[in-house]
């Protein structure tokens, strides 16, 4: 049971949000073909925690899992398309919601090859963070990064996370296990 004091209930909310040229909405069914090739992209998936995709039913299993985190008010995926045109992008949300003993979200990313360099989570990262801090009224935003991939850290440090250290084997996937980096990021507080 998530407790009574959320904000509101992920599931009931309009979470579309527009952010410059670009269109969040949460992921749904008929994202599933755009998913499949998103992450078929083995330079997509290659820090993440997934082995690239090869069928529809993979895509559909990852909606299907954001829907489950949504519905339980546990995360929230979007997914990331240019506005007006409808092109995917990539996706982003929180992968973890803390509700008890603490207000922490866990923040993740990633964007396809072809939108690389172009300012794409520049714009999208802080619509996040205003949205974990001011809608969702989160304390913290946490996000693990797989050694090796700079561009994340370099995005992160540039939007006020700090890197707080490494968890060395702290997860396992495609074989083997891989340490993580933390950075976080606390809720602006009164006079700061």
């Amino acid at each position: 049971m998530i407790g009574a004091d959320l904000p509101f209930d992920l599931a009931a909310e309009d979470l579309a949000m527009r952010v410059g040229e670009l269109e969040l909405k949460p992921l749904e069914d008929g994202d599933a073909g755009d998913l499949l090739r998103h992450f078929a992209d083995p330079r997509v998936t290659r820090f993440m925690d997934i082995e690239p995709l090869t069928q529809l039913d993979e895509a559909a299993e990852i909606i299907d899992w954001a829907r489950t985190l949504m519905d339980r008010g546990q995360g929230l995926r979007w997914a990331i398309r240019q506005a007006g045109t409808g092109v995917f992008v990539g996706t982003c949300g929180f992968n973890a919601l803390t509700w008890d003993r603490g207000r922490r979200a866990e923040v993740a990313y990633d964007v396809g090859c072809a939108w690389w360099g172009r300012g794409v989570m520049a714009q999208v990262l802080p619509a996040m963070i205003a949205f974990a801090f001011e809608r969702l009224a989160m304390h913290r935003i946490d996000a693990m990064v797989t050694p090796g991939n700079d561009r994340s850290c370099r995005l992160l440090e540039r939007h006020g996370f700090a890197r707080e250290g490494v968890l060395r084997g702290y997860g396992y996937w495609k074989g083997a296990f891989h340490d993580q980096i933390v950075y976080a990021r606390l809720a602006p507080t009164a006079g700061s």
